[in-house]
């Protein structure tokens, strides 16, 4: 079968504004995900938090995210793209507005947990959306925007927090400060929810559900109506070849593409990029650093990100999904082993920042948005909302672990060791990319799934 390509009827206009408004879930992931990284020490003041409890602090949207993912999938599948990802809104502006106003940590974490409920969902279903809208030349590159709305989300939200931070001394911050960086969620969560009211359902998915002239309809607007009928052949010739169970999946011939989705998921996390975009001005505060600089440092970081995101939007359909991941494990690596090293000798100033900024550019070109666009694209159409919803699981489980032990291996293990075992972990992960992971670059969705 040909590889679709993009000729003069395709509607560009149309491609990216769908998938801007899509990607707006990934700004909303990285807004709610992050925000905690500034208001956390001033939640450890107020509520006296234990290195256990400031952990459970953080960890407690990601508790919500792994179930959301769970759910996601099966709920995208039984009532839609658009309709779960209108819900992820929902709950964003619910865990915005609760999780500012708690009088204990208790009610902060019930809070955060129903904000992960939409974090984890639109984690899968985002990406799921824009795969099943993008031209197969560009998909790699339109599912890279939703990374880039991820890291557009933590930079807003490092901005904001460094701005409510300044506003007023340790005791104000303590009491409101970080109640103002956790209730700013509320607009991006509006502007979302909005949007989504002005962008059709997924045509693959309106498809399985015996709804092809509304499919044949949201085709012909983004590639012209004679290649919209091709691609709805294929569409319906690969919905008719399989069965659709998730057992299925674990079985035969899927069963190496369920495999890759699960660890390529965990080893994106496990390698610490969570440990230091939740805790960023705390590991800048431990080496001396003041608050406010700590703040500022941090800013960079998230400009880092973005900047290196497009690394990764300008390369993916160029040089290729693998390629990229194993110039940015070993990367990331190395940035990890001297960043242990620089806890380990006391090195202070800017040494350690640009350590962990080598180590942020590595991850934003690799790892940080090529996973998401391989595991949008390797599992078969009739059942890729469930197994997406498995790899997703297994990503928000790894980050979850991550999150709550990275204070406890501060108190225990040091530093140092700590960033020398997910120094370790991005070895592992290079191993991994290398021998499991296939190239899927100008392959369409259907193709992928007869390669497996």
């Amino acid at each position: 079968m040909p590889t679709t390509t993009i000729t003069d009827t395709t509607n560009m206009r149309t491609v990216y504004m769908l998938t801007a408004v899509a990607a707006l879930g990934g700004l909303l992931f990285g807004y709610d995900t992050a925000v905690i990284s500034g208001a956390i020490g001033f939640l450890q003041t107020k509520f006296e938090l234990t290195a256990a409890m400031k952990g459970w602090a953080a960890s407690s949207a990601i508790i919500g995210c792994i179930f959301g993912a769970m759910v996601a999938g099966w709920a995208s599948d039984k009532f839609g793209r658009k309709k779960v990802l209108m819900l992820t809104a929902v709950l964003f502006g619910v865990s915005a507005v609760g999780s500012a106003i708690p009088a204990n940590l208790t009610q902060f974490a019930i809070y955060r947990f129903i904000g992960g409920l939409g974090i984890g969902a639109a984690s899968m279903v985002s990406p799921l959306y824009i795969t099943e809208l993008a031209p197969a030349k560009i998909r790699g590159k339109l599912v890279s925007y939703y990374q880039l709305a991820i890291v557009l989300g933590i930079l807003l939200i490092f901005f904001v927090n460094s701005i409510i931070q300044g506003s007023g001394d340790e005791a104000w911050n303590v009491e409101y400060g970080w109640r103002y960086m956790m209730g700013s969620e509320i607009l991006p969560a509006l502007l979302f929810l909005v949007s989504m009211f002005f962008v059709p359902e997924s045509p693959r998915w309106l498809t399985k559900e015996g709804r092809e002239k509304e499919a044949m309809a949201v085709l012909s607007s983004i590639n012209g109506e004679a290649k919209a009928g091709e691609i709805l052949q294929e569409v319906k010739e690969t919905l008719h070849e399989e069965k659709g169970t998730l057992s299925e999946l674990f079985a035969g011939r899927f069963r190496k593409a369920i495999f890759v989705g699960i660890v390529l998921s965990i080893f994106s996390q496990v390698q610490g990029i969570n440990a230091i975009m939740y805790y960023a001005p705390e590991i800048f505060k431990a080496v001396g650093t003041g608050t406010d600089a700590a703040f500022q440092q941090t800013v960079i970081i998230g400009v880092i990100n973005v900047l290196f995101t497009f690394v990764a939007i300008n390369f993916v359909d160029k040089m290729g999904r693998k390629t990229l991941l194993l110039l940015g494990g070993a990367g990331m690596g190395l940035s990890l082993l001297m960043v242990g090293l620089a806890f380990h000798f006391g090195w202070t100033g800017y040494g350690l920042l640009i350590f962990i900024l080598f180590y942020i550019a590595c991850f934003a070109a690799s790892y940080g948005p090529v996973t998401w666009v391989v595991i949008s694209e390797i599992f078969p159409i009739k059942m890729r909302g469930l197994a997406m919803s498995v790899a997703t699981f297994a990503l928000w489980v790894a980050v979850y672990l991550v999150t709550q032990m990275f204070p406890i291996l501060l108190d225990s293990a040091g530093p140092a060791a700590t960033f020398w075992i997910f120094s370790g972990m991005s070895l592992l992960g290079f191993f991994f990319v290398w021998s499991q992971v296939p190239e899927t670059k100008e392959k369409t969705l259907e193709e992928i799934e007869k390669s497996w």
